[in-house]
């Protein structure tokens, strides 16, 4: 792997005539934005010198705290190979931290939030904290005028092959694509609903994983659109059929070896993983609204599409929260599977670990695992096991997140306080709207 410094980067944009680079951050709503320079300005930027307004991204900063930096990391250059690029010429990108005018970090950059919950981490003995995603994303065609239809790619199901699926030859230019900018891909298939794909590659800390989850969104847009089609990770496009997520497969290390496998437990789970999962339990009903953070995300938490509905853990079943994949010793890990594709990946890497932590600080014991599946048990059963239901709405969401005080501390002041308000924003949106339902429901029976 190239270990990028100042002078590496100079000489691969020259080799690989790079005429542009685009300068990413990401929103608090989980959006990728650019400021995009031409290479003559790279040595400026990669001295940390390159300004932008921050007043005109929302939840950033006010009109007069404007002038903030954009400070690249420069382990994240990357080459785009973009085929619609004229000639030989080539795009590149530098993912960025937002600093303030006075140089200090700013504390509404999802990116840099996500290093402060890390440091947390560091100061407990622990050395990294890596991720797994599993993101799901729809394809849909395109008119005749390249814009977006509501009309599915194909039929096919679950790991269907071609004819029944038609975008295999486009899930593998997009595979070949991510490998081609250094994802180690594990597995790509169809999805259990038509039109419904997956790809996943191989963990990476934290930071980088986040970042990876951004650069994949670019790359299956960028390359669907190539096969006339759109890429969308809205978690539920469509009615009827089960919707997208994103489990994220979670594991802590310490300088020892995964801090999750106990090779003298029974069930190879260590204690450490257990008062993780007794944390993020405990704290599931806020973590809700950053893990699922559209009006949207809640046509997905259903019963009977396989989304997780309800506030439990187990190593033999999918049904709730949280499961336990076999993979011990190195690849023992926790599978959250809540999370869906809309969510701010850092924001949601950093809630998540806040309350695992938390849950090994106060030692937070689980409660019983569900072994059975929890779709086909009764409402009194779940009562008497224990188990409670996620939020159903995103106002629900946001109702526990302003009542629960770790969480709201993963996420500072600044990036909690406009969270709320633009989320708060959507919803009372959603409510003036009048749907397609409402009119079939009602227009002629009223």
């Amino acid at each position: 792997m190239t270990e990028w410094t100042r002078e590496a980067i100079l000489a691969d944009a020259k080799e690989q005539n790079v005429r542009f680079i685009r300068l990413i951050f990401t929103d608090i709503n989980g959006v990728i934005k650019n400021v995009e320079i031409p290479q003559s300005q790279l040595k400026k930027a990669m001295d940390n010198k390159m300004m932008f307004d921050g007043s005109s991204i929302d939840g950033f900063v006010r009109i007069e705290e404007s002038d903030m930096y954009l400070v690249p990391d420069l382990s994240t250059w990357l080459v785009f190979d973009w085929k619609e690029t004229e000639a030989d010429a080539k795009i590149a990108r530098l993912i960025c931290d937002i600093e303030l005018s006075h140089r200090q970090p700013f504390a509404g950059d999802p990116r840099t939030n996500l290093k402060r919950v890390m440091q947390k981490m560091y100061d407990m003995g622990f050395t990294h904290f890596n991720l797994g995603p599993e993101p799901e994303f729809f394809l849909f065609k395109l008119n005749q005028e390249g814009e977006a239809t509501k009309t599915l790619y194909d039929n096919g199901g679950y790991f269907d092959l071609a004819p029944t699926d038609l975008a295999e030859n486009c899930r593998r230019d997009i595979v070949l694509e991510l490998e081609d900018h250094g994802f180690e891909i594990e597995a790509s298939h169809h999805e259990t609903a038509p039109g419904q794909h997956e790809i996943d590659w191989k963990y990476l800390n934290a930071v980088e994983a986040c970042d990876a989850i951004q650069t994949f969104k670019l790359i299956v847009k960028s390359v669907a659109r190539r096969h006339h089609l759109h890429a969308t990770f809205m978690p539920k496009p469509v009615y009827g059929v089960a919707g997208s997520g994103m489990h994220c497969n979670l594991s802590l290390f310490n300088e020892a070896g995964n801090a999750f496998y106990d090779p003298s437990a029974s069930d190879g789970l260590s204690q450490v993983a257990r008062y993780f999962i007794g944390g993020i339990l405990q704290h599931a009903s806020a973590l809700t609204a950053i893990c699922n953070p559209t009006v949207n995300s809640y046509k997905r938490l259903v019963p009977g599409y396989e989304a997780p509905v309800y506030i439990a853990w187990s190593s033999q079943n999918r049904s709730p929260l949280i499961r336990i994949p076999s993979a011990r010793d190195q690849s023992t890990r926790i599978e959250v599977r809540s999370v869906d594709p809309s969510a701010n990946p850092y924001l949601a890497l950093a809630v998540l670990l806040e309350a695992g932590l938390e849950g090994i600080r106060d030692q937070i014991e689980p409660p019983q695992a569900i072994d059975r599946n929890i779709y086909t048990m009764s409402h009194e059963e779940r009562i008497a096991a224990g188990i409670q239901d996620l939020p159903g709405s995103l106002r629900e969401a946001l109702q526990a997140l302003r009542e629960d005080e770790t969480v709201l501390n993963a996420l500072g002041d600044h990036i909690a306080s406009n969270f709320i308000t633009s989320k708060r924003m959507e919803f009372s949106s959603y409510q003036k709207r009048v749907t397609e339902w409402e009119f079939e429901k009602y227009f002629t029976s009223i």
